[in-house]
């Protein structure tokens, strides 16, 4: 269809490239796609719209090679008819406000009826209108962001493509290749790194263009029959209603069925004198236009300890102010492992030592702790949890129940208004994961409207924590299953031990100027019932998150520890530990393995 040589041969910026590849492997490769993102673009003289995300002054070589696709686009689509196009088109609403051009004009009324809107365009949301699309069904999808405090906006996608998931796993990496830079050394490796920071733009720079491709895709990926997405902050009216602004005008548009998947944003308390004005959150951090030098994280959430743990590792000084406890809610013997770890990798930790002001001094910040002490850093960053945006509380005017916290609840994703559902992190007491919220989303809409009986699961989900010794775990903790079963009702099997990379490396404990061996690296831990059926797994350690994927199936097939027990593992791997756990905790022997063999034994 288009001349690939030319493409790929031009100066056009990989980011755009990967996207075309991507939309020329699908049955969306319309022009009138591209063309209609292509023309947003070029309209604004200095960017792509911020759905798209790309950077292009009008005189650059991006600019030009943007209008030279643009011809191509259209040469290559001469012989398709206009009501071939009419029928693939579908009208979508830019980050302006404005609606989408295309080769034909076509009036979109949208106060129409639909068999379902969404509003929110996160994982669930957009599984949710893609499923429904798919069956058929006319769906209106609703997604607009508005920006944080410190005035950070995003593209299509969500918490977990811009300021989540993925930007933070990004930058895990980023971190954990420093470390074994550091390591390289002891490889042979003889050329020392410098002991300095990441090239921070640089990075950034790096995690964004990613980012900004993946807007570009999700652009995409509504473009396709029965599904309208519209860029607009909507709101619920009733049970049937949602009324949204457009070009200055107020508009509604009704649906059989509603579904709420409008996320969570980060909690900055009002309490704290400038706090407000001077913190940051996720929200931001991962589009600083400049270095963040010395930051202190406050919050013992798993936000708080991946961002505190990436910025150790990326060569910055870190600290981290907890009111209480580091990540509740999950296994202690865990916890206290990955609290080891970061501080052994130069994490400092405040505990019970708030914030109580924040001042800006000689541009640097000013801040003065609940005991009276006082410390300066060049950032500040709030993790204290997460709450849907103040307006969602206008919904209990609907009558809508909501938790304490201003989560919905709901009861397999219905509310308890007719034909409104929800999925994702405005739920309340679920996993606010997207993987949950994209599988809800699915499940729901194929009972909605295809007969389906399946409900979505949401116990024994797997969790990764990306902290720089990742943790990951799936099913019960230690806690919850002796509050389930009793403390004489469960076994722990347990073995703790060193990653043999990282042990030959022989790096340096941080914590104290003392000669200390680096902490061991490694936990594994399987709770099990009496009857030797495994109800919990638990790993502290290098990519727990891609080991624990694996082994969460052995929950779901309610497997017992004797099944482990018959597993030949992979030698000499850090996974092959759950096929050599013998001691238990009530046994009151040693769980510490000895010798250097990484999860298993040499003989």
């Amino acid at each position: 269809m288009f001349g690939s040589r030319r493409l790929i041969s031009s100066t056009v910026p990989k980011i755009f490239l990967s996207s075309y590849l991507i939309l020329r492997q699908s049955d969306l490769t319309h022009p009138v796609y591209c063309i209609n993102s292509i023309n947003s673009s070029l309209s604004n003289n200095s960017r792509f719209n911020s759905t798209l995300g790309f950077i292009s002054g009008p005189n650059s070589d991006f600019g030009t090679n943007i209008r030279s696709i643009k011809d191509l686009l259209l040469r290559s689509n001469h012989q398709k008819s206009a009501s071939e196009s009419a029928h693939t088109s579908r009208d979508i609403v830019d980050n302006n406000g404005k609606e989408a051009e295309s080769n034909h004009k076509r009036t979109s009324k949208m106060s129409e009826h639909y068999d379902l809107v969404v509003l929110g365009a996160g994982p669930g949301g957009m599984a949710a209108a893609k499923e429904a699309a798919s069956l058929g069904k006319k769906t209106l999808l609703f997604d607009f962001v508005k920006p944080s405090p410190r005035g950070t906006t995003w593209g299509i996608g969500g918490t977990c493509v811009n300021v989540g998931c993925i930007p933070k796993k990004l930058m895990h990496y980023a971190g954990t290749l420093r470390s074994a830079n550091v390591d390289r050394y002891n490889y042979g490796l003889t050329e020392k790194v410098e002991d300095g920071p990441v090239d921070w733009q640089k990075l950034v720079k790096n995690v964004q263009n990613h980012v900004k491709m993946l807007n570009f895709t999700y652009r995409v990926s509504v473009n396709i029959p029965n599904l309208t997405y519209v860029n607009a902050y909507a709101t619920l009216k009733d049970s049937k209603t949602v009324e949204y602004e457009l070009k200055g005008e107020t508009k509604t548009a009704t649906g059989d069925k509603i579904i709420i998947a409008v996320g969570e944003r980060p909690y900055i308390p009002h309490d704290v004198e400038g706090a407000k004005e001077y913190a940051i959150t996720s929200d931001d951090l991962f589009s600083l236009s400049k270095a963040p030098g010395k930051t202190l994280v406050v919050g013992g959430s798993y936000v708080a300890l991946e961002c505190a743990g990436f910025l150790s590792s990326l060569g910055y000084d870190v600290n981290v102010s907890v009111r209480s406890i580091l990540l509740r809610g999950f296994d202690r013997q865990c916890v206290d492992k990955v609290h080891e770890l970061m501080e052994a990798s130069g994490v400092g930790f405040l505990f019970q030592k708030l914030p109580k002001k924040i001042e800006k001094s000689d541009g640097r910040y000013k801040v003065t702790f609940s005991d009276g002490a006082v410390d300066y850093y060049d950032t500040v960053m709030y993790a204290t949890g997460r709450m849907p945006l103040d307006d969602i509380k206008n919904y209990k005017s609907l009558g809508l129940e909501f938790d304490n916290s201003y989560n919905l609840v709901t009861h397999n994703e219905k509310t308890n208004l007719d034909d409104v559902y929800a999925v994702g992190d405005i739920l309340s007491n679920k996993p606010k994961l997207a993987p949950v919220a994209i599988k809800a989303g699915e499940l729901l809409v194929q009972r909605l409207f295809n007969n389906s009986t399946v409900q979505m699961k949401y116990e024994d989900v797997p969790v990764c924590i990306y902290t720089p010794f990742e943790y990951s775990s799936c099913g019960l903790t230690e806690e919850e299953a002796i509050a389930r079963y009793g403390e004489d009702g469960i076994e722990v099997y347990l073995k703790e031990y060193s990653n043999l990379e990282v042990s030959a490396a022989h790096r340096v404990n941080k914590k104290t100027n003392d000669d200390l061996d680096f902490p061991l690296t490694c936990l594994t831990k399987v709770i099990c019932l009496k009857d030797d059926t495994i109800v919990g797994i638990h790993f502290v350690g290098p990519n727990a998150g891609e080991i624990m994927q694996g082994f969460s199936v052995l929950l779901l097939l309610k497997a017992k520890k004797s099944d482990l027990d018959k597993v030949v593992g992979i030698h000499p791997t850090d996974a092959e530990s759950f096929m050599d756990l013998t001691v238990t905790k009530s046994s009151k022997q040693s769980w510490i393995a000895k010798g250097g063999c990484a999860g298993g034994k040499c003989g």
